[in-house]
């Protein structure tokens, strides 16, 4: 990696300052308070992933083992997910989100789209070009 300039680190700041505050507000957004924002992270992964096993979910959120385990007995509980038998090891389970839980995030979803544009109103066209070429370079460094 070359070295960064002042101005690219003063930036990487900046960026970081605002993503993290952005992230906090979004995640205000929420239409169930009832879930933790892992409980919702998990449900997330799933909706992306599809079915998983515990040991792999608790991978993917950087999560250990038994912290996934209650985590998904909880989601289970609230009827989000179900666990079932693993096609090909009677000693796993494997993981998938209900009805319910894509319901649910379909509606957390709509929810925060319709508050993130209501406040992007205020863009003027240059900056809502700028933030829509910045959008999949902002994905690639979520996916790193």
């Amino acid at each position: 990696m070359t070295k960064l300039s002042e101005d690219d680190l003063a930036a990487v700041s900046s960026l970081r300052s605002a993503v993290m505050r952005l992230s906090r507000r979004l995640r205000h957004q929420r239409v169930d308070e009832s879930l933790s924002p892992t409980e919702m992270s998990v449900l997330g992964t799933l909706a992306r992933c599809g079915s998983a096993t515990p040991g792999e979910l608790a991978r993917k959120e950087h999560v250990q083992p038994p912290s996934m385990t209650r985590i998904v007995a909880m989601l289970e509980g609230k009827g989000l997910v179900r666990r079932e038998p693993h096609p090909e090891d009677r000693r796993q389970v494997v993981v998938s989100q209900t009805e319910q839980a894509e319901a649910m995030l379909a509606e957390s979803r709509r929810k925060r789209n319709v508050w993130l544009a209501q406040l992007a109103e205020g863009l003027t066209d240059e900056e809502w070009a700028t933030l829509r070429d910045a959008a999949p370079v902002l994905e690639k460094l979520a996916h790193l």
